[in-house]
C-alpha cells in the first residue's frame, strides 16, 4: 500500500510539472485536457493495484468428505471362550510302606539260607488292588526269588496288606539288597521297597543266634471249617514261641515248638469262619524273632 502512495505522488508531480512548462508559451494548437491526464493516471494506478493484488492459487487438495455414515463391514461374531474348571485328582494306584513284618534290615544270615520276606503296605490310592496286581522284582539281587507273585485278594483304598516272597540268601558274604515293587493290571509299577540282609559264613539269624528264618502259610477247607498250616524254618536247634493272629482281631494263646536242629516243622490251627468277605490268618513268632511271618488268605461268599 505504501508503494502505491509513492507512485500516485510521482504522477501528481509530473502533472504539475507539465502545467508549469506551458506557462509563458503560446497555447498549443491542441491543448492537453487535464481530465485526460487524471484519467490516465487513475488507470495506471488501477493497473498497479491489479498487479499487486494477491494471486489466487488453484486448490490442489480437496477436503476429505465429512460423511461418516458409510457402514463398516460386519465381522463374524467369535464364540465365547470359557476357562476350563480345574478339578484336583488323586493317584489311582498309590502305596505307603508301613513296616518290615519279617527280616528287618541288616538281618544276619548264613550263606544259602532260605527265608520269607514280608512287607506291610497300605493302599492310599483311589483304586482297589485286585488279584491282577502283583509283587514284582525290580533290581539288584533277586536272591533266588520269583519274578512276580500275584496278590491273594483285593485290597481296597485305606486297607493294609502283607505281601510276601520266598527268598534265599546269596552264597557270598556281605550285604545284599533286593528291590521289589507293586505292579497294576496294566503292567505299571507304582511303588518300591526292598529287603537287605547281611550274609556271614557260620552264622545266621541274628549274628549266629537261634532264629526263625522262614515261614509259609496255606489254607484248606471251606467257609465255616478252615484249616491253616504254617511251615516254620529255623537256622539251628532251639525253641520258638508263636501266636496265631486273625483278621477279626482274635489271637490264640502262645504255643511253643522245639527244634533239635536247623530245619522245618509244621503247626496247624482251625478257624470256623462263616462271615462273608475276604479274611486272613498270620503266625507271629514272639520268640526269638518278635516278627510276623507269612499270611494265609481266606474268602467266604
Amino acid at each position: 500500500m505504501l508503494k502505491n502512495s509513492h507512485f500516485i505522488t510521482v504522477i501528481v508531480i509530473l502533472v504539475f510539472a507539465l502545467s508549469a512548462c506551458t506557462l509563458g508559451q503560446k497555447a498549443p494548437l491542441n491543448p492537453i485536457n487535464p481530465n485526460i491526464l487524471y484519467t490516465a493516471a487513475a488507470q495506471t494506478v488501477a493497473a498497479q493495484l491489479t498487479l499487486s493484488a494477491p494471486i489466487s492459487m488453484p486448490t490442489l487438495l480437496q477436503p476429505l468428505p465429512t460423511n461418516t455414515s458409510v457402514p463398516l463391514p460386519t465381522l463374524p461374531s467369535l464364540p465365547t471362550l470359557v476357562a476350563p474348571t480345574l478339578v484336583p485328582t488323586q493317584a489311582c494306584d498309590k502305596a505307603e510302606f508301613i513296616d518290615d513284618v519279617t527280616i528287618e534290615d541288616d538281618t544276619v544270615m548264613s550263606p544259602g539260607e532260605n527265608f520269607t520276606k514280608t512287607w506291610r503296605l497300605k493302599n492310599i490310592g483311589t483304586c482297589s488292588w485286585t488279584t491282577a496286581y502283583s509283587l514284582v522284582f525290580l533290581s539288584d539281587n533277586a536272591m533266588d526269588g520269583p519274578s512276580s507273585v500275584s496278590l491273594a485278594g483285593n485290597v481296597n483304598p485305606g486297607q493294609t496288606v502283607d505281601v510276601s516272597v520266598d527268598l534265599k540268601a546269596p552264597s557270598g558274604n556281605g550285604t545284599h539288597t533286593g528291590r521289589w515293587g507293586l505292579r497294576n493290571a496294566a503292567g505299571v509299577t507304582f511303588s518300591q521297597f526292598y529287603v537287605r540282609i547281611k550274609v556271614q559264613s557260620g552264622g545266621g539269624g541274628g549274628g549266629g543266634t537261634f532264629a526263625v528264618t522262614h515261614a509259609s502259610l496255606s489254607a484248606s477247607g471251606s467257609c465255616g471249617a478252615f484249616t491253616i498250616t504254617a511251615n516254620v524254618t529255623t537256622n539251628r536247634a532251639g525253641t520258638i514261641t508263636y501266636h496265631w493272629v486273625f483278621s477279626d482281631g482274635g489271637m490264640l494263646p502262645a504255643s511253643t515248638l522245639v527244634y533239635g536242629s536247623a530245619g522245618t516243622q509244621s503247626v496247624v490251627t482251625d478257624w470256623a469262619l462263616g462271615a462273608p468277605g475276604t479274611h486272613w490268618v498270620d503266625i507271629y513268632i514272639d520268640d526269638p524273632n518278635h516278627q510276623q511271618f507269612g499270611r494265609a488268605h481266606l474268602s467266604c461268599p
